[in-house]
């Protein structure tokens, strides 16, 4: 038996796609405030209502949940890995995984979350989520409980290195972000040693 999504689902993520990448182009050429569901419904060519079908809030289609591909490939990582290595190993597989748009997408929700001051409180609540979902993770591939001391630090310190790369990458549209970040989780592995100058 396949795993392959069937027919429907394959339109219905098809859909969900197109609603965002038209939302996220007139986000760019309007701004976020000055555009209207309406608007991204008759770009997208489908009903206002088909859009909050698939995002729940227009703040919603920037923030959207890019955390279950991540989860997945940190399943894949074998159990014995460390946390912050295991961590590396599946955030280096999502991104290769992604397609140059697909990544020039996410710079763009990016940056709209942190420049967007609608965006920012429900930006928060998004890296809060994120947060605890990475902590019970960890805790499930250490055979601990999540309120665990040991993955409550792991967790707290992978989360403070990606926010940094973040807000970096936010600034400077030139950074490589994924080798930034691939680079500080890799100083966070070693146990984060500052050479002497």
């Amino acid at each position: 038996m396949s795993d392959r999504p069937g027919l429907r689902e394959r339109k219905k993520a098809k859909t969900r796609a197109l609603i965002q990448k038209e939302a996220l182009r007139l986000f760019r050429e309007q701004g976020y405030a000055a555009t209207t569901v309406e608007q991204i419904a008759e770009a997208a060519e489908v009903a206002p209502s088909t859009v909050f079908r698939y995002f729940a809030t227009k703040e919603d289609l920037v923030i959207v949940d890019q955390f279950p591909p991540f989860v997945e490939a940190l399943d894949e990582v074998p159990p014995d890995v460390p946390p912050v290595r295991a961590v590396r190993l599946a955030m280096r597989a999502m991104i290769e995984a992604q397609t140059p748009e697909e990544r020039a997408d996410s710079l763009e929700r990016e940056v709209l979350m942190l420049t967007v001051p609608e965006l920012w409180a429900a930006s928060i609540d998004n890296v809060t989520g994120v947060a605890a979902t990475l902590r019970e993770r960890l805790a499930a591939r250490e055979g601990r409980p999540a309120d665990d001391p040991g993955i409550r630090n792991v967790t707290g310190a992978i989360m403070g290195v990606m926010v940094g790369i973040w807000a970096d990458w936010v600034k400077d549209r030139d950074l490589d972000a994924p080798a930034l970040l691939d680079e500080a989780l890799a100083h966070l592995e070693a146990g984060l040693p500052l050479p002497r100058p």
